[in-house]
């Protein structure tokens, strides 16, 4: 199944770059796949991810409606094939449809 969700790096601390995109979550629910890459479920401080492969520590969910996806705000980046689901569907702003990023 795919569903626009935001994929946030904690591998570096509390604040990582993350944007929002198309995301397979795979048939079991236990894992994620964006761009190429497998993230699978844990438990862990302010993460819920970890990269197969390199072990890095990320924070996958659905996307809030009012915006506020980061943690501690800052930039979120759109992948321009998910720019008009997220801006039409889930923010409910058609206007804003072609913004690549927005601050929260």
């Amino acid at each position: 199944m795919l569903r626009v969700m935001y994929i946030e790096d904690k591998s570096a601390g509390l604040e990582g770059a993350g944007p929002i995109g198309w995301v397979e979550i795979t048939r079991t629910g236990r894992s994620y796949r964006y761009n190429g890459k497998l993230y699978k479920r844990c438990a862990g401080y302010k993460t819920n991810c970890i990269e197969e492969g390199t072990d890095r520590d990320f924070w996958v969910s659905g996307p809030k409606k009012n915006g506020r996806d980061r943690l501690y705000g800052g930039i979120v980046e759109i992948d321009d094939d998910a720019n008009k689901e997220y801006w039409i569907n889930v923010r409910k702003m058609p206007e804003m449809v072609g913004a690549r990023s927005y601050r929260c």
